[in-house]
């Protein structure tokens, strides 16, 4: 594993940075000094009242588009940067360590490399270039009250109607659907069929048309990030299938983040343990009551946790730098990395004790907020169970329960 960048990704980072250091609206530099902005911050932005908040996402977003960072892994010649893995983590890397929000959402990271790959040249020429220029903001309608971890269980209907599909059905924990202008969705077009093979990939242009529906899922925090949608009667045209019918879940097997070593959650990682020392520094009672209490070991040991995080990271770009594809080694590090987060943001809650209870904007309330925002760490993403299965049966040849 080699940690050192060459002269050309020392020269790329620096690029990376010099961008960031002037170009980086206010309104984000500020949400990283309390900690860093949430997540779907861009997408937020971009349909937020405030004047102030949208002119930040259209000035990030084109800082980025200059330079076909918008997309860093999409091929050249359809808009992107066509970025090799270890630019693709530098860029990854730097923008997590200056707590700057990436753009485009799910759409640059998982619908365009999809429709790249599978789709027709009408359905690329109508979608990729409205996905790069932040003109169109997808949502991933994908989950279902009865299929979750078990993703091929998943039961909202798409019946050929003539020229159209006519959806009905549900999808639950639909991320920013509310902030959102589209939504591509698997849906069981053949229910006769094995589970796997019934499934098709439609787009569905415009998430407020008739017969779709969004209400809210509030979190324990107060955040309003997750959602329901139902689909009634909703026609689609069949030209929206992406892929062959019934072939969907092999085209979704496709939409994975051609960036795998998640980066950006051990950079934040380190960036909390950071500001935690930060806090404590800054208060002398605390930093006394710290230094003789078993917190300074629980403290030390997220610090190692986070290091190790890091290294799994490492490892993955490494092996990808090499042409090597990642299986089991992305299991462990996102295995690692959401339970990570976990203790480090317990930690950070037991060493600061009632102060990051507190609603406010004081540099220990984000703690509390972060602690109740990584409860679902070990589940969004794929589960703790699901990776140590991978790990288990990909990485130690174990035989499948």
């Amino acid at each position: 594993m080699d940690w050192h960048d060459t002269s050309e990704e020392a020269a790329f980072r620096r690029e990376v940075r010099e961008l960031i250091q002037d170009r980086l609206p206010s309104r984000y530099q500020e949400m990283a000094r309390r900690g860093g902005p949430g997540e779907r911050v861009w997408e937020f932005d971009r349909k937020s009242a405030d004047p102030e908040a949208r002119q930040a996402a259209m000035d990030w977003h084109g800082a980025l588009s200059e330079r076909r960072w918008v997309a860093p892994h999409w091929p050249r010649e359809y808009g992107g940067g066509g970025m090799s893995p270890i630019e693709q983590f530098i860029l990854n890397e730097e923008l997590a360590r200056s707590g700057a929000p990436p753009v485009g959402g799910t759409a640059v990271g998982l619908l365009g490399p999809t429709l790249i790959l599978h789709g027709t040249p009408e359905q690329k020429a109508r979608y990729l270039p409205a996905i790069l220029a932040g003109e169109t903001v997808w949502a991933q309608g994908y989950s279902e009250p009865g299929a979750g971890s078990d993703l091929a269980s998943l039961s909202t209907r798409a019946v050929r109607d003539g020229d159209d599909f006519v959806l009905n059905g549900q999808k639950i924990w639909t991320s920013g659907a509310h902030a959102a202008d589209s939504i591509f969705a698997l849906v069981r077009t053949d229910p006769d069929a094995p589970k796997h093979r019934g499934i098709s990939f439609l787009l569905i242009e415009d998430i407020h048309a008739p017969g779709v529906s969004i209400r809210p899922l509030v979190d324990m925090g107060g955040r309003h990030y997750f959602n329901e949608v139902f689909f009634e009667e909703v026609r689609v045209p069949a030209r929206n299938l992406v892929g062959e019918e019934n072939r969907g879940w092999y085209v979704a097997m496709t939409l994975l983040d051609f960036e795998r070593s998640n980066i950006g959650g051990a950079v934040a990682a380190r960036r909390q343990i950071r500001r935690l020392l930060e806090v404590i520094h800054a208060d002398p009672s605390l930093r006394e009551r710290i230094a003789t209490s078993p917190m300074r070991l629980e403290i030390a040991q997220r610090s190692i946790e986070t290091e190790v995080m890091y290294q799994f990271s490492s490892r993955i770009i490494s092996m990808q730098k090499r042409g090597q594809l990642p299986n089991y080694e992305a299991s462990m590090a996102k295995l690692f990395g959401s339970e990570i987060s976990q203790r480090l943001a317990q930690t950070a809650m037991q060493t600061l004790g009632m102060k990051a209870t507190i609603a406010d904007e004081t540099p220990e309330a984000s703690f509390g907020r972060t602690y109740i925002g990584m409860v679902p760490a070990t589940i969004r993403g794929g589960t703790s169970e699901v990776q140590r299965s991978v790990i288990a049966t990909r990485g130690l040849d174990l035989p499948r329960g």
